[in-house]
């Protein structure tokens, strides 16, 4: 039996860009220009690249299907990927690349069945580990947002924004300690 499939997987996935989003709209427009360090993404590319990673995931799984990443031509792709982060964009753009690249991916991975997921890549000689199911690396696509959205999150703070998780969290802890108080 199976406890987290397709649907989970895409419903999962919609919850962590729910929470990109989200924070995206937390950064005022001035402020996506900010770069953490130098030699950093600045927020807008950093949002940029969130969006349209899955893309290489969806053209290696969704349209080669492939069963080995051996010979695939990942700077072919890379630079694609790169290509979008010096697009200009407004934040409004931004926002609407997120929801509707997020729409996209979790639409199709629900879609999978579960013996697509199971499927096993041998990766390219030397990676480590040689192989890998679909399924694993298609719950990468949201670690990796994870990552990046963690970034961000450390970026509002030093723009002296409390991310919209901590208000959350603060907000239900003081609710309960009002409860108590009664």
């Amino acid at each position: 039996m199976t406890y987290y499939g397709a649907k989970e997987l895409a419903a999962s996935f919609r919850t962590v860009r729910g929470n990109t989003i989200k924070v995206a709209e937390d950064i005022p427009e001035d402020k996506y220009g900010f770069s953490p360090a130098p030699g950093t993404r600045t927020v807008a590319q950093t949002l940029v690249h969130i969006a349209v990673s899955p893309r290489l995931a969806y053209q290696m799984h969704g349209v080669e299907k492939l069963t080995s990443l051996e010979g695939f031509d990942f700077m072919k792709h890379f630079g694609a990927l790169l290509a979008e982060l010096e697009k200009p964009r407004t934040k409004a753009q931004i926002l609407t690349l997120l929801r509707e690249e997020g729409d996209k991916w979790a639409g199709w991975v629900e879609t999978l069945s579960e013996d697509f997921l199971d499927d096993v890549l041998t990766m390219p000689q030397g990676a480590h580990p040689p192989s890998r199911t679909r399924f694993d690396m298609l719950l990468s696509a949201k670690e990796h947002e994870m990552h990046h959205r963690g970034q961000l999150m450390l970026v509002e703070r030093i723009l002296g924004i409390t991310p919209h998780l901590t208000r959350d969290m603060q907000a239900r802890m003081a609710a309960a300690t009002a409860q108590q108080k009664q």
